[in-house]
């Protein structure tokens, strides 16, 4: 144990910056025997030490609770993996299954569990607040709505300051979209291919994948081409793809325009980071046309990047609204809406309400959640280990043919498998092949893009280098069982 903690602390020296959340739970101590491991081959990579042993399931079982789900949840709800998983316990960058298995979290509840699972920063904030009040309305005064919004409105830049908090991502879409349409007195909405942004009807509309859209009535809105550096014509020259924003104001409206939503990398679409100078172009074109800019941040906002807190900020703009949702409350049915004073005011014409929206709990939980962030220097830990992460991936990709892209920033990294580099053919059924191996291995990780053939690898921002190497490692070896 001395020689460890000797090795840690001069990594530490040395500026191979680990998390502090991890650092806590980090350790070489022995544990109660757990099974670890699946029955697989020799050689496989081994899962790292972790000091922390789950309290004893005594819950249903996973066939139990498929039971119940095929029979009275709806059938539009799916599962990852032949065998789903049932998750009953969670801490920092681990998940743990009925059976006391422990996994190592690769996917972060789709980008959302930023701090680590039950941060015990976060879970007392909770605490503490659901003991005192759990609801009233914003109708009445209640510190923690005011204090978390002072907070979150110092991590933004410019005159972005004016908080509307929502429960959902959707919601702080659909509420976005609501603003600029009547900031602008227009009604034409500009988004990009590939681009998913909600699920109800005018999120759905500003969506670009059939996979993700009904068939609604979605009025008033325009595609353009997407800035995809891998798939798309233009390679990485973002200012021809910018171009298309003009074609589409000056062809298919009226010459103005409400606004443009983005996200600046593609979460749901393949985490497909927007080709670099896109967004000073389209921002221009946007203005020029009346338009507002609407930065989707629900995946890559809340130093997810690494390189800053937000994902816009990488490339040099600073939008007119700003949404978020899922990392704002490591968990907590969150969302919210920024933008600046003079915009805000368009609500007041009329009564705009949300129930839950501020409510005490979450809001609690979302001032905790930037505390954490900040005091454990996370956004600087998820920039050096993701980088380190992406760099082990780029390597995988020289070893296998399977890999025809790695792309992304911080912990939000995507790698696209295809069966041919050259025609870029998707694997749709070996990436699931590969899930499963690397499930059986401790190590889950989701998948996107329009074809499916992408690993989704957003995990907690308390992510290790020892982690890193245990995910590529398996990765490394399920691609070698092929």
């Amino acid at each position: 144990m001395h020689k460890f903690a000797t090795s840690l602390r001069r990594l530490t020296a040395d500026g191979d910056k680990i998390g502090r959340c991890s650092r806590r739970w980090f350790s070489q101590l022995p544990q109660r025997q757990l099974p670890e491991t699946a029955d697989v081959s020799a050689g496989a990579p081994i899962i790292p030490p972790f000091d922390y042993s789950p309290p004893a399931y005594v819950g249903p079982t996973a066939d139990e609770i498929l039971r119940k789900r095929k029979e009275f949840l709806s059938p539009s709800m799916f599962y990852l993996y032949k065998k789903p998983l049932n998750v009953v316990h969670g801490k920092m960058q681990y998940l743990f299954d009925e059976n006391g298995r422990r996994y190592l979290d690769g996917f972060g509840g789709i980008a959302t569990v930023n701090c680590g699972h039950c941060h015990p920063d976060v879970v007392q904030a909770i605490i503490n607040q659901i003991t005192t009040i759990q609801h009233s309305t914003i109708l009445y005064l209640n510190h923690c709505i005011a204090d978390f919004a002072a907070a979150l409105a110092a991590k933004m830049p410019g005159d972005l300051k004016v908080v509307f908090f929502t429960n959902s991502g959707t919601e702080a879409n659909e509420l976005a979209m609501m603003i600029a349409r009547l900031y602008t007195g227009c009604q034409d909405m500009i988004s990009l291919r590939n681009a998913y942004h909600g699920n109800a009807a005018g999120t759905m509309g500003v969506t670009a994948q059939s996979n993700w859209k009904f068939n609604i009535v979605q009025n008033g809105v325009h595609h353009a081409m997407n800035p995809d550096p891998y798939r798309g014509v233009f390679g990485a020259d973002g200012e021809k793809y910018a171009k298309d924003i003009d074609d589409l104001i000056q062809f298919g409206t009226s010459g103005h325009v409400a606004g443009f939503i983005f996200e600046a990398i593609q979460g749901v679409g393949g985490i497909v980071e927007l080709a670099p100078n896109y967004l000073p172009h389209a921002y221009n074109s946007i203005k020029k046309a009346g338009g507002l800019v609407i930065a989707d941040e629900v995946q890559s906002g809340f130093a997810r990047t690494g390189t800053n807190f937000w994902g816009f900020q990488n490339q040099g703009i600073v939008p007119d609204i700003v949404t978020m949702a899922k990392g704002i409350g490591n968990g907590i049915p969150l969302g919210a809406v920024v933008t600046t004073p003079e915009i805000a005011k368009v609500l007041t014409r009329r009564s705009y309400f949300n129930t839950f929206g501020g409510n005490p709990v979450c809001t609690a939980a979302g001032h905790a959640v930037l505390k954490v962030i900040e005091r454990e220097n996370l956004q600087e830990n998820a920039h050096v280990v993701g980088s380190y992460l992406k760099q082990r991936l780029i390597a995988l990709k020289d070893k296998h043919e399977i890999i025809g892209d790695v792309r992304g920033r911080g912990l939000i990294l995507g790698v696209e498998l295809v069966t041919d580099r050259k025609l870029k053919t998707p694997a749709k059924t070996e990436i699931l092949e590969i899930m499963d191996m690397m499930k059986d291995l401790g190590v889950l990780v989701g998948k996107g893009g329009f074809y499916g053939n992408v690993f989704r690898i957003t995990p907690p921002l308390c992510f290790t280098k020892e982690d890193a190497d245990f995910l590529v490692d398996a990765m490394d070896y399920s691609m070698s069982k092929l």
